[in-house]
């Protein structure tokens, strides 16, 4: 497969004294595009937008020159606005899109001790660029702003048209029908399909060829509320919350085991399914709950189907509400039948859930970012991991070449004391260009 070397030569290498300061905006937005609904914190991802736009409009076509910029925005406050930007090429059936980099991250405590420095501003220790956002995914957004601008400085005669879409409401779902999906259901991706698509949202700078599903879970267990002091009165909800959780993660695990091609595809872990929160409802010590609610999330390796584990965990209730007084229980007087006829009962509840992605490893998408990665680094060492990305298995299904990769670090993903190398966005920008050089050939 042949390059172009004058493309890869005109776009050249990525200016830190260009990327640092743009990122240094971004960050020092981190703390307004946190985003966790449940605690309040809703994002404004303009606040991150508009730095892109004042990079990018004195290039778009608004102002004479070749980038076409749409933003789009579902929100009721029109705040958070996905951008899709365009550099149109000659051959309307030619395009590389880069997607999926988000403007959101995932929340910080600035008060806690185990952050060393403030995560709310761009900080700077050698090769580190530290701050929250910056390998999830505000260094991305920041690189790619760069590399559009980039070409569009040069004015490369492209026969391909590259696409850019930074979306937002990536790092929680919970505010539905304004993220991703919503701009695939408007058809913003239908002109995509005329080459790779490269999901920009993972780590380590080699490509990601497997992501996990996620499925978050909420069961509500129910009990009797009584005294303490009378424990044959009650059904102790906690209890019953423990007692029911361990036999139906060992269900989860034996209908779900280790599949065969998680080796093939390098997965670290198998599916798992675990609890990650736990409330009550608070009341005196000596008083035993009447109702608990655990939460967690189920991580599936894209060898096994969303709905189907669904439907499993659903059996696994119903049997465990028509068999509760079969549970193993903690003492003489813990039970989960009453003599009047009350019984323990468990509800399960589903958030919205991801399909992971076994990428085409075949395909001209994926032979074109080894070669680049090859070229760039001097390996290709692909792997999979069971963090989910939005909307990439049904791009998939609905015949796009997708494929993934990112250059910030996953030891640091969603982690206190996040940085992101400069060397490895660096060697990010380098991949892109010469992904656009072999394209144009292909």
């Amino acid at each position: 497969m042949g390059s172009t070397p004058s493309i890869k030569g005109t776009i050249g290498e990525l200016q830190k004294e260009s990327y640092i300061p743009l990122l240094a905006k971004l960050i020092g937005e981190a703390e307004s595009v946190q985003n966790n609904p449940p605690d309040g914190l809703i994002p404004i991802e303009d606040n991150v937008g508009r730095h892109v736009l004042d990079a990018l409009n004195p290039y778009s076509t608004n102002n004479g020159g070749p980038l076409i910029i749409k933003r789009v925005s579902y929100d009721d406050k029109d705040e958070r606005g996905h951008l899709i930007i365009t550099y149109p090429g000659t051959d309307s059936k030619k395009v590389i899109s880069f997607v999926g980099s988000h403007m959101d991250v995932v929340p910080a405590n600035a008060h806690d001790d185990s952050w060393k420095f403030d995560p709310f501003s761009l900080s700077i220790e050698g090769d580190k660029l530290r701050g929250r956002g910056t390998t999830d995914c505000l260094g991305h957004v920041a690189l790619l702003t760069e590399l559009m601008k980039k070409i569009a400085q040069t004015k490369l005669n492209l026969k391909s048209s590259i696409v850019v879409i930074f979306i937002v409401s990536e790092e929680n779902n919970s505010i539905q029908d304004i993220g991703v999906e919503q701009l695939y259901a408007d058809g913003y991706f239908d002109n995509l399909k005329g080459g790779p698509l490269y999901w920009i949202d993972t780590a380590d700078s080699q490509p990601c060829i497997g992501t996990g599903g996620s499925i978050p879970w909420t069961i509500t267990t129910t009990g009797k509320l009584f005294h303490s002091g009378l424990p044959n009165n009650a059904i102790n909800a906690l209890e019953l919350a423990m007692d029911a959780l361990k036999p139906l993660q060992l269900k989860f695990y034996e209908d779900f085991p280790v599949h065969p091609r998680e080796v093939e595809y390098g997965f670290e872990t198998p599916s798992t399914m675990k609890p990650t929160q736990w409330s009550y409802p608070e009341g005196s010590v000596n008083q035993i709950p009447g109702e608990c609610i655990i939460a967690g999330d189920i991580r599936l390796t894209p060898f096994y189907e969303v709905s189907d584990v669904i439907s499993k965990i659903e059996e696994y209730i119903a049997y465990t509400n028509a068999h509760v007084e079969e549970l193993e229980s903690r003492g003489p007087v813990s039970k989960y039948t009453l003599p009047d006829g009350t019984r323990g009962i468990l509800k399960v509840e589903f958030g919205n859930p991801i399909s992971g992605i076994a990428c085409d490893v075949h395909s001209i998408g994926f032979k074109i970012l080894a070669q680049a990665t090859m070229d760039v680094l001097g390996e290709v060492k692909p792997f999979s991991i069971t963090g989910s990305l939005p909307l990439v298995k049904k791009l998939q299904e609905h015949g796009y070449d997708v494929q993934t990769v990112g250059y910030g670090l996953t030891d640091t993903y969603h982690a206190d004391n996040e940085y992101c190398n400069f060397s490895d966005m660096a060697n990010g920008y380098k991949v892109f260009a010469r992904i656009i050089s072999q394209f144009e050939d292909v």
